[in-house]
């Protein structure tokens, strides 16, 4: 598989030629500059493009180009959002761009509760702890009948950590589930915003009264809509899956296992209508064999993230050692590499290991951590090419 490594644009502290360095081969990267339902002028693709290209890679996916939340949950200005993306669509075809990384979770992206949850051998992860995202909505954000969501032994743990829990550590719980998570990639609220809670209380509000089978058909709707011009550019949508795969603040979410991927690769059964297989996102659900979905899925895939996570007891997760946890990435590489030497992967997320601590790093994208996978991958990769010339697979 080709070897892709998400770039923040030219303000990241990781150069590309520190990538160029380490073996990557393509870039994932996106207009970080340009808000969500605003047109990507074909000018400044094209800039970036051949920045890019001039240090020796390529422009191998866009992650992302958002989708407003209009589009998702309906709203008046949907269908100006959905002709914005077309136009933006094509210019990313007329530049040579054929790969678009997508998702279609509502308000917010993926959820953790601690970005530095130490592990044993000193090295940090990120990590989901339920309890905590719980007390998050039941008693910070106070969402209405958030309650009801939650067990009666949830409820009294929360209660109980109500009586102990500092200012300081609500406002790190806040700081990570709803602002740092969320404004690096596009998100809808930002850091320095004031009062993150209520902006995001107001976005919420948003999806009143929208379903899982509302949500569904909008994203029926926009596929639809889309996919001349991705007919015409030959560009592949890849949906990233929920992270985690499970209802989250009471929002519908619909790419969280099998049943809700068939469904959408069938309600627009077009080629361009593909998956983003994000090993990681999948793995966090216990409903989900990631193998047996990579199986089904995979002439659907265009676009692969591997990381893999460790499910705990109380439905907490941690993301694990990209070779070990639910994710089985060695066996998902022999069906990929198998299936389509050429498709983009990158590794998804990284430990926090030696001093990429304090190194100002996007939550979850570290430099040595990342490294460290993507030698990691490397090794397995060449393994399974291997493996492959000699017919053992």
């Amino acid at each position: 598989m080709e070897k892709t490594w998400r770039w923040f644009g030219k303000k990241d502290k990781i150069t590309l030629d520190m990538l160029r360095q380490i073996g990557v081969e393509g870039v994932v990267t996106s207009l970080y500059n340009i808000p969500n339902g605003e047109v990507w002028n074909y000018e400044t693709i094209l800039e970036l493009k051949q920045y890019i290209e001039s240090n020796g890679l390529k422009w191998s996916v866009v992650e992302s180009l958002p989708v407003s939340e209009a589009i998702k949950y309906g709203g008046a200005n949907r269908e100006a959002s959905i002709e914005n993306y077309k136009i933006s669509l094509a210019n990313l075809g007329k530049a040579g761009i054929k790969t678009v990384c997508y998702n279609f979770m509502p308000v917010i992206d993926w959820v953790r509760t601690d970005l530095e949850y130490p592990l044993e051998d000193g090295t940090y992860s990120l990590y989901y702890n339920h309890i905590h995202f719980a007390y998050f909505d039941c008693m910070i954000l106070k969402r209405k009948n958030a309650e009801q969501d939650y067990s009666p032994e949830v409820i009294a743990k929360i209660r109980a950590l109500d009586q102990i829990i500092t200012e300081a550590e609500k406002s790190r719980l806040i700081d990570t589930i709803i602002v740092k998570t969320q404004g690096f990639i596009h998100g809808n609220i930002r850091e320095g915003d004031q009062n993150p809670v209520e902006i995001f209380r107001q976005l919420l509000n948003l999806y009143e009264g929208t379903d899982k089978n509302a949500l569904r058909e909008n994203l029926k709707h926009f596929l639809s809509e889309i996919m001349p011009v991705c007919d015409i550019y030959e560009i592949n949508m890849c949906l990233h899956p929920d992270d985690p795969p499970a209802t989250v603040f009471g929002l519908p979410r619909i790419v969280g296992n099998d049943e809700d991927i068939t469904w959408i690769l069938n309600a627009v059964d077009n080629p361009h209508n593909g998956l983003t297989f994000c090993a990681g996102s999948l793995s966090a659900g216990l409903q989900n064999d990631v193998v047996q979905l990579a199986k089904k899925h995979v002439s659907r895939t265009h676009f692969v993230h591997l990381r893999s996570t460790e499910i705990l007891p109380n439905r907490d997760f941690v993301e694990a050692d990209h070779l070990r946890g639910r994710g089985n990435l060695i066996e998902l590489v022999r069906i990929f590499e198998k299936a389509n030497p050429n498709l983009p992967m990158r590794v998804d997320h990284g430990k926090t290991i030696l001093d990429d601590k304090g190194k100002g790093h996007n939550p979850g994208y570290p430099l040595y951590g990342r490294m460290y996978a993507m030698a990691q991958l490397d090794g397995v990769m060449e393994t399974v090419k291997d493996e492959i010339r000699q017919g053992l697979i």
